[in-house]
């Protein structure tokens, strides 16, 4: 006794080329962080460190010291 097969459609090529499309931020949103990291990249003089809080850097120090100290 055989079983009847179940085989599922095949998508439209109109439909499958709507479930591709991309928003327009998607493209644009990773070129304009390639091209700030590429002009840091060439111009390394306007890329300036972060100054940090000296209570997060004593956090962390501390932070650091506790996870020194392996029993």
């Amino acid at each position: 006794m055989s079983a009847p097969v179940l085989t599922r459609p095949r998508p439209t090529a109109a439909r499958a080329r709507l479930d591709t499309r991309l928003p327009w931020w998607a493209l644009a949103l990773p070129t304009l962080a390639f091209i700030t990291l590429l002009a840091l990249i060439l111009n390394p003089s306007d890329a300036h460190a972060a100054t940090g809080d000296p209570a997060i850097t004593h956090l962390v120090e501390r932070v650091q010291r506790l996870l020194a100290r392996q029993p």
